[in-house]
């Protein structure tokens, strides 16, 4: 069973720079919600992953750097 909160890793959306830095955060989600049972410390888990994603893509935005990589 996927947990809900997956479908907020979604990257094939954003363009391909955002790409780059979503998509090994979306990936190791996935993975970790294979592989934990459910409970509150996975739920802890992947909400701190799911922000850390987000500051890093606005990080991405910000930076100006999306067309250098």
């Amino acid at each position: 069973m996927t947990t809900p909160i997956i479908k907020y890793f979604a990257y094939e959306h954003l363009p391909e720079p955002l790409q780059k830095v979503s998509k090994p955060i979306g990936d190791l989600a996935r993975q970790m919600d294979d592989a934990i049972p459910e409970g509150p410390e996975k739920s802890a888990g992947l909400r701190k992953l799911l922000e850390a994603k987000d500051a890093l893509v606005r990080a991405a935005l910000s930076g100006g750097r999306l067309n250098d990589q």
